[in-house]
């Protein structure tokens, strides 16, 4: 669901940051410094992952570039800094990194402790399925869905297909080995995973149904210092939503 809302190595003319580098995250000192710091994912496809030339690219990754584009007219002024899903917060907290965009959903209890930005796309909880019979989330009413243990999209199809069983599994790969032995007919996940994963598995398709809207948004810490930064995002995000840029880059990278 598009938003409609409102050392260091050489990679494709930008710097991969590979163990964590003091920065500071007020406007200022970003422009004097020349260059961006992000915190991205590296293996979330099509956010941010590693393709078969070995290249970082994906969804975020443009983003971060158009935002050094834009900040320093040069896309290559960036440095990307990969974290795990629990790092990707403490990163900024911890000035590894001037900002994240790594798939990160504004919530309440993230609110406490940094600042968003304006969200630039809607993430939520879909379903892929191998069957050809299934065609819509209709058709899952009485169905075995694979989920992952612990996940928010338990409680969300549970609520939405009270006659399914729903069966949970630690990871995508041992759902994706459930659903190829035939144990369950369809998985539900973020609609960012999911996604790519049809990617990566062309013979599954993404169900046009979507649960819930979960914006993702650019992460900065909390302070009046940053008040530049974050005013200087919003007022960018805005823009590339307006001049449509935004939903481009989404269809590009597969996102629905």
């Amino acid at each position: 669901m598009r938003f409609s809302l409102l050392g260091c190595g050489v990679l494709l003319g930008m710097h991969l940051v590979a163990s964590p580098v003091v920065v500071s995250a007020d406007l200022e000192t970003i422009q004097e410094r020349g260059y961006l710091v992000v915190a991205v994912k590296d293996n979330w496809r099509p956010l941010g992952f590693i393709d078969e030339d070995g290249d970082l690219v994906g969804f975020e990754i443009d983003i971060a570039s158009r935002l050094a584009e834009t900040l320093f007219d040069d896309a290559s002024a960036v440095q990307f800094y990969p974290v795990s899903n629990q790092d990707r917060i403490p990163a900024v907290l911890n000035d590894e990194a001037d900002i994240a965009i790594a798939g990160i959903s504004i919530t309440a209890m993230r609110q406490r402790i940094v600042t968003f930005s304006t969200p630039y796309y809607l993430d939520g909880t879909a379903f892929v399925t191998p069957s050809p019979d299934i065609q819509d989330i209709t058709d899952l009413r009485q169905e075995t869905i694979a989920l992952i243990e612990g996940s928010d999209a338990v409680t969300h199809v549970d609520y939405t297909l009270p006659l399914a069983d729903l069966v949970g599994f630690p990871s995508y790969k041992a759902a994706y080995e459930a659903a190829e032995a035939g144990q369950v007919s369809a998985i539900a996940g973020d609609v960012t995973v999911l996604a790519g994963w049809v990617q990566e598995y062309p013979e599954y398709r993404l169900l046009p149904s979507i649960l819930t809207a979960e914006p993702l948004a650019i992460t900065l810490p909390k302070g009046n210092q940053y008040g530049e930064l974050r005013r200087f995002i919003n007022m960018t995000l805005e823009q590339w939503h307006e001049e449509g840029w935004l939903e481009e880059r989404a269809t590009y990278w597969g996102l629905p």
